[in-house]
């Protein structure tokens, strides 16, 4: 199969961005799929949650790669990949992406740097997914330039439709301007709790304002202690609490995601 890539994606923090992109390329290696996870938050919460506690210390990460594209150099695009137990890679992120960004301004093509990197690492995967960081800025844009789809965390805390227009309208921008093949991959609801009036109201809301334009996942997935404490664990909600709802969520989130491919 070609390879998909998929940026996860809100600017709005606490949504489970990062929670979504390991649960999911975790249960995608489960079904035999070659999985790369692609931290692009200078803070490097994927890569602390796969167990590299101290992502400072990491000699080659996510900005080495950008730097060299930007300088015009070729190193190997899988220098610094880390390989998790449970089957995925990850190209990890520190801070010194933060330091990046004037570079990244000042560059030529300076949308496609990711995209450069990270095109001929698609022969080796059958998915690529970027982790973004909670901003609309230009690092989650290259990360929407080198995407095929851009899946869509939305807590059902609050009512999310000023929050998303945001970010859908930056998504249409990139596919205009820069990557027509760019679609939107999906919206799920996360941190659903079934007790929570509000919850069942966010949901609805999602899907009556979103679902005509845009693909709700049927998948939910609820609010758990077990996957608040999975990150500490440097494992994925599979590892640590492979039987419970959680996982069972995301279980159904990765069958949605290759049968709609």
């Amino acid at each position: 199969m070609p390879c998909r890539t998929i940026a996860v994606a809100n600017q709005k923090g606490g949504t489970g961005k990062t929670a979504t992109t390991l649960s999911l390329g975790a249960a995608l290696a489960r079904r035999g799929k070659r999985v790369l996870l692609v931290d692009t938050d200078p803070q490097g919460d994927l890569t602390k949650s796969l167990g590299w506690a101290d992502p400072d210390a990491l000699d080659v990460t996510l900005a080495n790669h950008i730097q060299a594209v930007i300088d015009g150099e070729d190193p190997e695009p899988d220098e610094g990949m880390l390989r998790h137990g449970e089957g995925v890679d990850l190209m990890p992120a520190n801070i010194d992406l933060a330091g990046l960004e004037m570079g990244i301004f000042m560059a030529v093509s300076r949308e496609r740097l990711i995209d450069a990197w990270a095109a001929p690492l698609k022969e080796r995967y059958d998915f690529i997914i970027f982790d973004c960081a909670p901003t609309l800025g230009i690092i989650p844009v290259n990360a929407f330039a080198a995407a095929d789809g851009v899946l869509v965390p939305v807590s059902a805390e609050y009512l999310p439709a000023s929050g998303m227009t945001g970010l859908l309208k930056t998504v249409g921008r990139v596919k205009r301007q820069i990557n027509p093949s760019l679609e939107v991959e999906g919206i799920l609801v996360t941190l659903y709790d079934a007790r929570n009036n509000l919850a069942k109201e966010v949901e609805r809301t999602i899907r009556e304002q979103f679902g005509g334009a845009y693909r709700v996942f049927d998948a939910v997935i609820p609010r758990a202690v077990s996957a608040a404490e999975s990150p500490a664990s440097g494992t994925s909600i599979f590892a640590y609490d492979g039987d419970g709802k959680v996982a069972v969520a995301f279980s159904r989130l990765a069958e949605e995601v290759l049968r709609h491919g």
